[in-house]
C-alpha cells in the first residue's frame, strides 16, 4: 500500500501513525503545513507544503494534486476532519480515511455556520471516518446526518515504553503525589484539580500536587495556587518531551483529569499503564477509558467537592491505589495496547482501497 498522510508533522500521534504505517510495510508519504516534531522515522518521506494556517489548507490544493499525480497513491489519511480535512478535499481521484480528533467536531461546528458546512463538506467528503472514542464518534453522527460508518480506533499505548514502576508501591517518602499530565488551559480543568487539591490537603496533609505541562494558563493558575494557600505544596515542572512523560508518571501515586472537554483520554491510559489509579471527570471520552471502582473513579464534570472527596478517598489507602493501580495496568494490555490499534487502523484503510486493489 502507497499512502499519503495528512498531519500536523509537529503533532506525537501523527508521528506514532506514521511510524507505524512504514513498520508494517507501507510506503507513507507525510503531507503537512507543520514542522517535523522529533523521533520521525527516517523512513516516513516528508513533503512539506508552503502555505500556512486556515488559508494554507485552501491555498495548498494545487500543490497536493499535483503530489498526487506525481505518487499515484491507493490512499490519503487526513487527520483533523478541518484542517487536514479541508486540505484533502482537493482530491476526488483517490480514496480519503478522514480522522476526527477532538476540536475539530466539538469546538469548530459552533462558531458559526460557515464552520458547520465546511466540516459537514468534509466529512461526507471521506470514504471512511475514524474516532479515537465513542462519545466523539456519536458528536460526528450528530453533526452530519447520512454518514456512513465510523470506525473507533483508539490512540493505543506503547506498553513497552508505559510500565509500571518495580516494586509498585514507592519508597515511602512522607507524602503522596498526586498530579497530571496536561496542557494548561482552560479546558483541560487545572484550575479545578488545585481547587480540589485544596480540599484533599484538609484529610491528606501529606499530599503534594504535581503539574506536568506547559500552556497559556501558567502565570493565572501559579497565582491560582497561592490565592488557595497551597502554593508550597504545587509543582509546576512545566513541558517535558514525551519520551519523558512514562518518568513523570511514576513519580505519581494517583493521576487525576478534571477536564471540561476531553475527546478521548490517552494520557489517562498511559497513566493507567504505568499501574497508577486514576480520577476524571465524566465528559466525553473521558469515562470509556476508566473502569469505575476497578481502575479509578469517574466525578462529575466540574464537582470540586467530589473530585477532592474522591482522591483523598484513594490517596488514604495504599491497598486501593495498589488494586486500582494494577486493574488499570491489565486493562489497558487488554483494551488499548498500542499493536491492536495499529492493526486495526491498518484494517480500516485497506478495505477503504478500491475494489480492483483488494486481495
Amino acid at each position: 500500500m502507497k499512502l499519503i498522510l495528512l498531519a500536523a508533522a509537529n503533532s506525537v500521534h501523527t508521528i506514532r501513525w506514521a511510524n507505524a504505517f512504514v513498520e508494517r510495510g507501507i510506503e507513507t508519504h507525510l503531507v503537512s503545513q507543520h514542522a517535523v516534531g522529533a523521533g520521525l522515522s527516517p523512513r516516513v518521506s516528508v513533503h512539506l507544503f508552503p502555505h500556512f494556517g486556515g488559508a494554507g489548507y485552501f491555498l495548498n490544493h494545487g500543490r497536493l494534486r499535483k503530489l498526487v499525480n506525481a505518487l499515484r497513491p491507493d490512499l490519503l489519511n487526513a487527520h483533523y476532519a478541518t484542517g487536514y480535512g479541508t486540505l484533502a478535499d482537493a482530491i476526488h481521484t483517490v480514496p480519503v480515511v478522514l480522522n476526527v480528533w477532538g476540536s475539530d467536531v466539538y469546538e469548530f461546528p459552533d462558531k458559526g455556520p460557515m464552520h458547520r458546512w465546511l466540516l459537514r463538506r468534509n466529512l461526507r467528503h471521506a470514504a471512511h471516518i475514524v474516532s479515537t472514542s465513542k462519545a466523539m464518534a456519536q458528536r460526528t453522527r450528530s453533526l452530519c446526518a447520512g454518514l456512513r460508518d465510523i470506525t473507533v480506533v483508539p490512540f493505543g499505548v506503547d506498553t513497552s515504553v508505559f510500565q509500571p514502576r518495580v516494586p509498585l508501591a514507592l519508597p515511602s517518602t512522607g507524602t503522596i503525589e498526586i498530579g497530571t499530565v496536561k496542557t494548561l488551559s482552560t479546558i483541560y480543568g487545572i484550575d479545578l484539580l488545585i481547587k480540589a487539591f485544596a480540599l484533599v490537603l484538609r484529610t491528606v496533609p501529606a499530599a503534594h500536587l504535581r503539574i506536568v505541562g506547559g500552556g497559556p494558563e501558567r502565570e493565572q493558575l501559579e497565582q491560582l495556587s497561592r490565592a488557595a494557600g497551597v502554593a508550597d505544596r504545587v509543582q509546576f515542572v512545566g513541558a517535558v518531551p514525551h519520551a519523558q512523560v512514562p518518568n513523570e508518571l511514576r513519580k505519581l501515586d494517583l493521576f487525576v483529569a478534571l477536564s471540561r472537554m476531553e475527546s478521548f483520554g490517552v494520557a489517562v491510559l498511559e497513566a493507567s499503564a504505568c499501574g497508577i489509579p486514576v480520577v476524571v471527570s465524566n465528559v466525553g471520552g473521558l469515562p470509556e477509558v476508566v473502569q469505575a471502582g476497578v481502575s479509578g473513579s469517574i466525578v462529575p464534570q466540574e464537582d470540586v467537592v467530589a473530585a477532592a472527596e474522591r482522591i483523598a478517598w484513594i490517596a488514604n489507602s495504599p491497598e486501593i491505589r495498589e488494586r486500582m493501580g494494577n486493574a488499570g495496568v491489565a486493562f489497558v494490555h487488554a483494551e488499548y495496547e498500542w499493536s491492536r490499534c495499529v492493526d486495526r487502523m491498518i484494517t480500516v484503510l485497506e478495505n477503504a482501497l478500491p475494489q480492483s486493489q483488494k486481495g
